[in-house]
């Protein structure tokens, strides 16, 4: 497709697409035509303040030839079946994470996708930062030597408020899990896209502090990864504070050791040094006074990482190349968070990936 300008459709008017209609309003080559809804007010409210069409017949919308592209901002586990119609209609998709709850829900999604000719998208803008690429970059030439312990840290906080905001949230069905699957699944990627494949996981996990929810709201797990390093992640929805913390995705290796936090360094130190990692860390060194992106308040995302993403995705598709973080990309992480779900229902028994099929689920309290 050698479009100059692709017409996108949002599905879903929730407060991530939000995120999605500035990231296009911002973007040359894209440009937001529609949206759908189930309530028509919230859907005509949305398109009023975005300037684009709105559906509450999403078959109606999809039928709409001025709609190239679809970004898929439903509740996550509402992911599948819009996707799955969007690709028979013949459109694209991007779709906000976790591509779905589960791995046989994103295994219908794919197999659409590729019966139908159309690309599948995972939508995972911390991939696109700088810092990130650069990260990568260096754990794949090489600098770090054999790679030994890794973490993907998210210690964010949600109010009780957030949790009773939808009936949807804190629920398997919906939400696919809690602080690991919603908030900490960006962090879990990129310690997946950066430090290689896991072989195995132990893990624990519990609500400890909020109410009428089925899922965790603070979980732990110990990786072994194929490559030989050993990893942890933490994330939790329970850590308070105001400003709120800075996810971390940490990398240390025998030659050099790197601590991210969002998009910005704390740490880049290696054995053998580069004249650009001075210039690197004066680009990309850590502001303590810069806050955190969502960490606190989910409302409070960049939308400019959302743009980098969307910008990617889009020139590959009008390439005719495959796009960068496909589905097939952004099933790892839910692979891996359903294993640790897995162990920690199951008091931390060692489950090995890659799983058979998806776990079966229940109330952590």
């Amino acid at each position: 497709m050698s479009k100059k300008v692709f017409g996108i459709g949002i599905i879903g008017c929730g407060m991530i697409a939000n995120f999605h209609a500035k990231a296009f309003a911002a973007m040359e080559g894209a440009k937001l035509v529609a949206c759908f809804e189930r309530s028509p007010e919230r859907g005509e409210q949305f398109a009023e303040t975005y300037g684009c069409s709105a559906y509450s017949d999403l078959d109606k919308m999809l039928a709409n030839p001025a709609v190239d592209v679809v970004t898929i901002c439903t509740p996550s586990g509402a992911h599948m079946e819009p996707a799955i119609a969007a690709a028979k209609a013949g459109k694209h998709v991007l779709v906000e994470k976790p591509a779905d709850v589960s791995i046989d829900k994103i295994d219908a999604m794919i197999k659409a996708a590729e019966e139908n000719n159309v690309q599948l998208a995972s939508i995972l803008p911390r991939r696109f930062n700088g810092g990130t690429i650069k990260l990568k970059e260096a754990v794949e030439s090489g600098r770090f030597g054999q790679l030994t312990l890794v973490e993907a840290v998210t210690k964010w906080y949600r109010t009780q408020e957030y949790y009773d905001s939808g009936a949807w949230r804190g629920t398997w069905d919906l939400d696919g899990g809690g602080a690991l699957m919603n908030q900490s699944i960006h962090t879990i990627d990129l310690l997946l896209n950066v430090a290689g494949d896991v072989d195995s996981v132990c893990a624990f996990a519990d609500c400890l502090t909020h109410e009428n929810i089925e899922v965790e709201d603070t979980a732990v797990a110990i990786l072994n990864f194929k490559n030989g390093a050993k990893g942890i992640i933490q994330g939790s929805t329970s850590c308070f504070s105001e400003e709120g913390h800075a996810a971390e995705v940490n990398i240390c290796g025998v030659n050099g050791s790197a601590f991210l936090k969002d998009d910005k360094f704390t740490h880049w130190e290696f054995r053998q040094e580069e004249d650009e990692d001075k210039k690197f860390m004066e680009e990309f060194g850590f502001d303590p006074d810069a806050g955190a992106a969502g960490a606190a308040d989910p409302s409070a995302i960049d939308f400019s990482w959302h743009q980098r993403n969307f910008e990617e995705v889009l020139e590959a598709i009008r390439e005719g190349r495959k796009v960068p973080a496909d589905a097939y990309e952004g099933r790892k992480s839910v692979e891996l968070i359903q294993a640790i779900y897995q162990s920690a229902l199951n008091g931390g028994t060692k489950v090995t990936l890659p799983l058979e099929k998806a776990p079966e689920l229940r109330r952590f309290k």
